[in-house]
């Protein structure tokens, strides 16, 4: 199970349960139930979408680069007589994670969380009636932890969930959650919408959760979440816990941008999201009394990329971005989601202020380019590496953290956590790892990759400030 720690005692987990083994070689209409005084019924409602969520088995066989015994019986001299004093037996070992998904489709598209499928070679989907049913992989996208798999064969008496619109949720709304906690089965949950919005959790590269109070437990991931017309508003993705089960605190991706990775996937086999090409941050009320400004929210252009949309529409440094297409933007993440939505070859307006003046400005969104598209946590890597996060080596990476323009490739260190393992053994933001075990690293796929066969020792070739030196770590070194 993935976690990520906010302070003591304080943890986010996704919600899939993990299991290790012995080494192995068309939507219907929404629902709305009414008693005789036009009160909604919620049994109704939880009894008639309960058959669209399902319990999601998958298996991944983990490689290992090495061979060691597996038992004490192995180191047997005997043994050894019989079968040789060379003699070892592979350590892959099979990965099982459970979880939950939602079936969309009358063809069998289920939406799901990317980490209860990620890099899954065998996925097995339960209906509510115990019918168990093979399913692949369609597309995932770990930067919003959402991913679609379909049924390789499709019963016909599916029932789709009806997607609604998660922006038109309220605060204080009833939802019901339904997934499969703790691998017990389909079972559902009520509580309400507790906030929107949030999008400084730090789990995903782009997030927009919906907050909830409803219920939810390891082996929710992928569930649904519903409003009392029976229709999906949520995937069930992560709590905030102190005891690793649930305390009130849970986070659903709403489903306006689940339906957009799907959309994406289904059609292109990637996410294609929109690009404005700009750095920002927060405008809060220390900038604002530096630039002299009375407003204390909205987005600040810290700078602009060349050749992109926003220097092609003459956006500059010190614009105030406030609102994208007349929705007011709150904060960074909100218009980095916001445009990210919105897709490619689309042209939009930005209402902003510039020089204490209210400007629009129109803009023709690109195609977010894959080398933009964001940062990857190391949090899956334990041991020395745990609280390090990298991002690949591009033009808006370059200018941040003025990074040499003869060095070609790399990835760069873009986070640390305080008093993290990554921290201790001396790593800071800037960074830029260029070689590990003296393999050239190209990419943070190409990195966590050779990490990952890695055994003990990690060599790392580091460019900081222009100067590049050696760094030895011990792999399975925490360093608390």
């Amino acid at each position: 199970m993935r976690h990520r720690r906010l302070a003591p005692l304080l943890i986010i987990l996704c919600l899939a349960t993990l299991t290790c083994t012995s080494p192995a070689t068309g939507a219907t209409s929404a629902l709305v139930a009414l008693d005789h005084n036009g009160t909604t019924i919620i049994a109704d409602v939880a009894e008639a979408s309960v058959d669209s969520v399902v319990n999601i088995s998958s298996t991944k066989i983990i490689h290992s680069q090495g061979r060691q015994p597996q038992s004490p019986f192995f180191n047997d001299p005997l043994f050894k007589e019989f079968f040789g004093r060379n003699f070892d037996v592979p350590r892959d070992r099979q990965e099982k994670s459970l979880g939950s998904g939602v079936i969309v489709s009358r063809d069998g598209i289920i939406l799901t969380n990317n980490h209860v499928v990620e890099n899954a070679e065998e996925i097995l989907v339960t209906l509510a009636d115990n019918r168990e049913l093979e399913a692949e992989i369609v597309g995932t996208d770990p930067k919003s932890d959402v991913a679609v798999i379909r049924l390789k064969k499709t019963p016909n008496d599916l029932k789709p969930l009806p997607i609604g619109n998660s922006s038109k949720m309220r605060l204080g709304e009833v939802v019901l959650a339904i997934g499969n906690p703790f691998g017990l089965g389909h079972t559902v949950t009520m509580g309400i919408i507790s906030a929107k919005g949030r999008a400084d959790v730090g789990i995903n590269d782009y997030e927009d959760f919906i907050q909830t109070d409803a219920a939810i437990n390891p082996g929710n991931s992928g569930g649904a979440l519903i409003n009392l017309r029976g229709e999906l508003i949520g995937i069930n993705s992560a709590i905030i816990s102190r005891s690793g089960g649930y305390q009130g605190i849970g986070f659903a991706i709403p489903s306006d941008m689940a339906r957009m990775v799907m959309d994406s996937l289904i059609t292109h086999g990637r996410v294609i999201r929109g690009w404005l090409g700009v750095a920002i941050q927060d405008l809060d009320r220390n900038l604002a009394e530096a630039l002299g400004l009375e407003m204390n929210s909205g987005v600040l252009v810290s700078d602009i990329i060349d050749d992109s949309p926003a220097a092609r529409a003459g956006l500059k440094r010190g614009d105030i971005i406030h609102k994208v297409n007349h929705q007011v933007i709150d904060n960074a993440g909100h218009l980095r989601n916001t445009i990210a939505g919105l897709g490619s070859e689309v042209t939009i307006t930005l209402e902003i202020l510039r020089d204490r003046h209210e400007k629009t400005i129109t803009v023709h969104l690109m195609a977010q380019p894959e080398d933009m598209a964001g940062n990857t946590a190391q949090e899956e890597n334990k041991g020395v590496l745990t609280g390090l996060s990298l991002a690949p080596l591009s033009p808006t990476t370059r200018d941040q953290y003025e990074i040499n323009p003869r060095i070609k490739q790399g990835v760069v260190v873009v986070g640390i956590k305080p008093e993290s393992s990554a921290q201790q053994a001396g790593l800071r933001p800037g960074d830029v790892i260029l070689e590990l075990n003296q393999q050239p690293v190209d990419s943070t796929k190409t990195f966590s990759t050779i990490y990952q066969a890695a055994k003990d020792k990690i060599l790392l070739v580091i460019s900081r400030q222009n100067n590049t030196f050696y760094l030895v770590l011990n792999k399975n070194q925490s360093r608390k």
